[in-house]
């Protein structure tokens, strides 16, 4: 046998008896499954790399080229129709049958798995909650709504919901003049409430204008002419016609959760969608707490 092949498993020996070693003080269980794998793979993996190292370190050290040479050649410098190295070839072949293998038998991709595990024990634990606060009383709930709306909405809107001075949605009121105006001006189709998005140019000039102030108002007094034409959707008590179109009154659970789910664009940036990141209890609490703020106010 070539003297650099000896001396190559000779290394491979060595680093396999220290990794046995490692494995002794680490008191790893070689009896388990996985453990037992990974310490063949590393076996295989030290053989090989000295192995076929030596191999062909001794190959380009000793051998010449032979067969015959290409027609093609890149400035004198030509190939030779040599077959692929079988070792080379049965390797890849080798590891094309481990891969199928592993994935089907060895370490199946329906097997267990830590994101599954957390996933499931996140989904009974919002179901024990849901189960819970299911009959909760309002104060609960405005206590839950205000802890949730203190870490997830508070860094946009402000503490108190005052929308940090104007940079964000005030949540102190339901909708200001300016924002309304707006919305008759742009349209809207963030929500995505069933009868569809509002949209743009809906009212002009003074028309515009009377609407805004009469909702934004809070829509007491009588109604301008112009807002026959948002009643259409909104209902003529502008409370979104039992939650088919948003409510001009009030931000109400079903305004919430339509936010929630799908965002919106805003003073200081879109708002992203905080879709299944609460659970019903806890989005009805956030609605609460936010109609205590426009209650004090």
């Amino acid at each position: 046998m070539n003297a650099m092949i000896v001396k190559a498993l000779i290394m491979a020996g060595v680093l396999i008896a220290g990794t046995l070693v490692v494995v002794k003080q680490m008191n790893i269980d070689l009896s388990d499954p996985i453990n037992a794998i990974t310490f063949i793979g590393a076996v295989a993996i030290a053989v090989l790399a000295f192995g076929v190292a030596a191999k062909y370190m001794s190959q380009m050290k000793n051998d010449t080229a032979t067969g015959e040479l290409a027609e093609d050649n890149w400035d004198g410098i030509g190939e030779y129709k040599n077959e692929l190295p079988s070792g080379w070839a049965w390797s890849y072949v080798g590891t094309i049958i481990w891969a199928i293998w592993y994935f089907l038998a060895g370490y199946p991709l329906n097997a267990y798995s830590q994101i599954g595990a957390w996933n499931d024990e996140v989904k009974a634990s919002k179901a024990k909650f849901e189960k819970k606060f299911k009959n909760v009383d309002k104060a609960t709930l405005k206590d839950m709504g205000e802890s949730i709306f203190l870490v997830q909405c508070a860094p946009c809107h402000g503490e108190t919901g005052d929308g940090l001075s104007g940079k964000a949605h005030d949540l102190t009121h339901r909708i200001s003049k300016e924002q309304v105006l707006s919305v008759i001006k742009n349209g809207s189709h963030y929500f995505k409430y069933p009868l569809g998005a509002m949209p743009q140019g809906l009212a002009q000039g003074k028309a515009a204008e009377d609407v805004a102030a009469y909702v934004a108002g809070g829509l007491k007094g009588d109604a301008p002419a112009a807002w026959g034409t948002c009643a259409g959707c909104h209902g003529q008590d502008g409370t979104g016609n039992g939650g088919t179109a948003p409510n001009l009154k009030a931000i109400d659970a079903t305004l919430v959760n339509q936010v929630l789910t799908h965002g919106k664009k805003g003073s200081i940036g879109a708002m992203p969608s905080f879709v299944n990141r609460f659970t019903p209890v806890q989005e009805k609490a956030l609605a609460t707490f936010i109609g205590s703020l426009q209650e004090q106010k």
